[in-house]
């Protein structure tokens, strides 16, 4: 077995997606209340405060000139990089640009699928990343805010800080994540060792758009702009060998998911080698149609079932779901996340999509691949790729 082969996230999972989804529970938590804090010089970068999952209008103190513009003009100016004068649906919410979403739905009706050839029958497209840059900004929690943050670890666009709008996304789009038609940007709060409080960076990021359904019925491409939270930076529970919303030991072939033995706290597993620490979240599959995020980064998405989407989320679009591998296999001292530093538990882990791509490949992926539930590589769909 290749060592590339270990640390490349995703397939230890290919097994039925209801399973697999209630296995690392997946429930969406509603996050209430923000607290604004700006860092200090010598506070350590992980002792630094959550994230609440919140985004209430924020203005920079006259203090901090180095500040850029305000949460609440920002969050008007972030809603769409094609329109000057967005307008938010109500305070907190940022309105989708209707034009442009109802010529990119014209676009995707228009769009043919290629022929489904022999590829899989897994109705998802990917992009595979690696680690980018770790900083205390959070632009979708914290826009305008540098610092205000626990850490975070960032994949994908490499310009990402707590100033990125959406139109920041679409001008610079140097990625750490293949296909390169993917400008977005992913994070996760940062892993720590708790013997020597030194950072764990990924060493694989997978980002699976896909049917979590047994169809496809309805299925839309994503809105460019839209910006959602999966998991609770505030739930500081322990996570046992069991629990649920744990990290996990997954490598290619029979293992033990919850470990060998526990780390002397018991929250994290210590994996029998090759296999490595891993962690997936689950992000919603329907969408309001009209904004591109809410006031808890999470209003305006929800989950559907096979049968169809809510009535106040509509629109069903492809689910996100990471797969993530840390390169370390576990041990006494444990790890904590930036998001817990003091609990130690595994429970507040996160992560925050705001989703940039180039909308044709978008919208071809989408058809081919979740419409004719075919399995798709970073390329995309080939017939004679599989």
């Amino acid at each position: 077995m290749s060592s590339s082969a270990v640390n490349e996230p995703g397939r230890h999972v290919r097994r039925s997606r209801g399973p697999a989804i209630a296995a690392v529970g997946v429930a969406v938590v509603l996050i209430a209340g923000v607290a604004v804090w700006i860092s200090r010089p010598g506070t350590p970068e992980a002792q630094r405060p959550q994230d609440t999952g919140a985004n209430q209008p924020l203005a920079a103190p006259p203090s901090t000139p180095s500040m850029r513009t305000p949460a609440s003009a920002r969050a008007s100016a972030a809603a769409s990089p094609t329109t000057k004068k967005p307008v938010a649906a109500k305070p907190g919410w940022i309105a989708v640009d209707q034009t442009a979403w109802k010529a990119q739905v014209a676009t995707f009706k228009a769009t043919e699928a290629d022929p489904a050839g022999n590829a899989g029958n897994l109705a998802e497209f990917r992009a595979d990343c690696q680690y980018s840059h770790r900083k205390a900004d959070d632009p979708i929690v914290f826009p305008g805010l540098p610092g205000a943050s626990h850490m975070h670890s960032f994949v994908g666009n490499k310009a990402v800080d707590a100033g990125t709008t959406a139109g920041d996304l679409m001008k610079f789009t140097a990625s750490t994540c293949k296909p390169k038609v993917d400008h977005s940007a992913y994070w996760v709060p940062t892993l720590y060792e708790a013997a020597t409080n030194k950072p764990v960076e990924t060493t694989g990021f997978r980002v699976y758009y896909r049917s979590i359904r047994d169809n496809s019925a309805g299925i839309m491409p994503m809105p460019n702009g839209l910006r959602m939270i999966a998991g609770d930076a505030r739930k500081h529970v322990p996570t046992p060998r069991g629990a649920q919303g744990q990290f996990y030991c997954a490598f290619y072939g029979p293992g033990n998911l919850d470990g060998d033995a526990r780390s002397s706290n018991g929250n994290w597993p210590i994996c029998g080698k090759p296999a490595h620490l891993h962690f997936t979240l689950q992000f919603p599959d329907c969408w309001d149609g009209r904004n591109l995020d809410s006031p808890n980064h999470k209003d305006h998405v929800a989950f559907g079932t096979n049968e169809g989407c809510p009535a106040a989320h509509p629109v069903r679009i492809p689910a996100l779901t990471f797969e993530i591998t840390y390169g370390v296999t576990g041990s006494k001292a444990g790890y904590y996340l930036s998001s817990d530093p003091i609990g130690k538990s595994a429970s507040s882990m996160h992560g925050d999509a705001f989703l940039m791509w180039d909308a044709d490949a978008m919208n071809q992926r989408v058809r081919n691949c979740i419409a004719q539930r075919r399995t798709c590589n970073n390329d995309g769909y080939d017939p004679f790729s599989f």
